[in-house]
């Protein structure tokens, strides 16, 4: 249902995209639940570890929905960074599309990070202005030898990716296919003279892609590969190059990875991860990002830079062993559907929108703040609460945490008996 609604793509036909006006009519009813419970758009102010202090309220929670995997987005060596970068600068933003004006600093830190993850780096100030960035440019041959590749999503992936599915189907064929359905991907790669897979590395509801089968395909059929990891940088590999990019290596002329600076990274923005002179080039001249917006801000751009010297230090395969822990500990007192993998993020399910919603206002309640998951981020049956795992959280808030979702459960199985 999610598929037919929020992001449909059948072969292309214009119009048949999306379906704005059935997704807010069908969504609506749970979002004002949710808002009506006080578990949505919340307001706080930023406290110790991965504690918040509620605006206008004189208490804290702990906050299990930030994405800042490895706890880094209130380390004192990155904000001292971006403070500093600022008062260095005497200036936060240029109102200059990038062909023309850039900060000094900005080449500083896409070098260091060109160095630090073995590719050629662009940054965006989202990876939502990186992926409209990237995949018009796909979709025009250009990085296929000529001809136009079918492009193919994975039916889950990102709405920053699913949401561009229109524009492209102006360029060139578009599907969806079942998630990490590789054999009907590798039908469409028998078939197609060129095909690009867009998917994301670690998924936002939980799972990954299957790399290693991924490069089979584009080994035997020269499959393009576009692959959103904005989930899994910074988690692995030496330098926190990523999930999919520490599995990889080397991109070569058929792979590009986006990535977020704003979740494990610690910093602000996001990024393209190049393989090639003439990627680059032809980024710097025609993404759309990059010839009519502006680029990060001094901030970001002094955070980003602070965080790459601390990737490059022993602290992050600290982090990394420390995230992995507190991982393994809540899979221990809390079964899931992503029992055992290396991935921060869990899923909770409870089926019914309004159950979900209410467990987590209970969770509020008692100090917790999780996310209320439901149609269109995840299929309709299938709502529940989002825990996002950090190194920064203790055993003992992980542990409270899981006692009391299991105690909601327990409730609600027993009103149901």
């Amino acid at each position: 249902m999610r598929d037919k609604i929020f992001a449909r793509a059948d072969r292309g036909r214009k119009g048949s995209h999306r379906n704005t006006g059935s997704l807010v009519d069908t969504a609506n009813r749970h979002f004002e639940a949710a808002h009506y419970q006080g578990i949505m758009a919340i307001y706080a102010h930023p406290s110790q570890g991965r504690t918040v202090r509620l605006n206008h309220e004189d208490r804290t929670i702990v906050d299990f929905v930030r994405c800042s995997y490895l706890g880094l987005d209130n380390h004192p060596d990155i904000i001292q960074g971006a403070v500093k970068a600022v008062r260095t600068a005497g200036a936060l933003h240029w109102s200059c599309a990038r062909t023309r004006l850039n900060f000094a600093d900005l080449g500083d830190l896409e070098e260091s990070l060109s160095n630090l993850f073995a590719a050629r780096v662009i940054t965006y100030t989202t990876v939502l202005a990186a992926n409209m960035s990237a995949l018009p440019l796909i979709a025009s041959g250009h990085l296929t030898g000529g001809p136009k590749p079918v492009m193919v999503f994975d039916r889950l992936a990102h709405a920053t990716l699913a949401y561009h599915k229109g524009t492209i189907a102006e360029e060139t064929r578009v599907e969806t296919i079942a998630h990490n359905d590789l054999e009907a991907l590798e039908r469409l790669c028998r078939h197609n003279k060129a095909v690009a897979y867009i998917c994301d590395g670690v998924y936002s509801m939980g799972g990954s892609a299957p790399i290693a089968e991924l490069r089979r395909l584009q080994e035997t059929y020269n499959l393009f590969l576009y692959i959103d990891d904005a989930h899994g940088i910074s988690l692995f590999g030496k330098h926190g190059e990523g999930f999919a990019k520490s599995q990889i290596g080397e991109l070569g002329d058929r792979t590009i990875i986006a990535a977020s600076l704003g979740k494990g990274f610690g910093a602000s923005g996001g990024m393209l991860m190049l393989g090639t002179a003439h990627q680059e080039v032809l980024f710097r001249r025609f993404a759309l990002a990059h010839a009519f917006s502006a680029s990060l801000n001094t901030a970001a751009i002094g955070a980003g830079l602070a965080s790459a010297r601390l990737h490059r230090s022993a602290e992050l395969p600290r982090l990394q062993d420390a995230l992995q822990r507190k991982i393994t500990l809540f899979d221990d007192l809390m079964p899931t559907e992503q029992h055992g993998a290396q991935l921060p993020i869990r899923t909770v399910h409870f089926g019914d929108e309004l159950l979900a919603i209410g467990a987590a206002r209970s969770l509020f309640q008692q100090g917790f703040y999780t996310s209320a998951i439901f149609f269109p981020t995840v299929a309709k049956g299938r709502s529940g609460l989002r825990v996002c795992m950090s190194a920064g959280h203790t055993d003992d808030e992980i542990k409270s945490l899981c006692a009391a979702i299991g105690a909601s459960m327990d409730e609600i199985r027993t009103m149901s008996e």
